[in-house]
């Protein structure tokens, strides 16, 4: 059990594969409350956060960011404890020298849902500004752009060899937005 005078160095974690050789995230975090660390291919640090599930926290980063997503450590706690876990995590971005990780544009991109209408191509967005089409169009069309996004993660998730399901939210894409249900 990790106390706030033992906190754990992120270069004494092993490295766990975000994606195991049967396709499924680490299911040894799910229900764990902890901080993670993700790294991409090369193992480079790109996020530090903390959950009450770790397993759920890692499903979503994967879905936002699935070009960063191949390694992650963890370090996992008994008892909620908010002032250990920001702790923790405030130590892995000191013990990296990695201030541009704590920035809130680096943090929205993990942790806010995907917004959809940023991912617009020029004729989606031409279509979206045409004055003649009424709300219930351009409804339809924020719907059919989050559709589009969606496939593409789907794509490369699959192409990545992920064979855990993922379900995204149905209403929020009628505002344009990408979360998982």
């Amino acid at each position: 059990m990790t106390t706030e005078t033992n906190l754990p160095t992120l270069a004494s974690l092993e490295y766990v594969a975000y994606i195991d050789d049967v396709g499924e995230l680490p299911e040894q975090f799910q229900g764990q409350i902890g901080v993670y660390a993700i790294f991409n291919q090369e193992k480079i640090l790109q996020f530090v956060g903390y959950s009450r599930d770790v397993y759920l926290s890692l499903k979503q980063h994967l879905v936002r960011q699935p070009d960063e997503c191949y390694w992650v450590k963890v370090q996992t706690i008994e008892r909620p404890n908010r002032t250990l876990l920001e702790n923790i995590e405030n130590a892995w971005i000191s013990e990296n020298g990695s201030v541009g990780l704590a920035s809130a544009e680096n943090k929205e991109k993990w942790i806010n849902p995907i917004n959809s209408l940023a991912l617009m191509t020029d004729e989606e967005k031409t279509n979206y500004q045409n004055p003649l089409i009424d709300d219930l169009v351009k409804m339809k069309l924020i719907k059919n752009v989050a559709r589009r996004v969606e496939a593409e993660i789907l794509e490369v998730l699959k192409i990545r060899g992920l064979k855990t399901q993922i379900r995204f939210n149905p209403k929020l894409k009628e505002e344009g937005l990408l979360d998982l249900k």
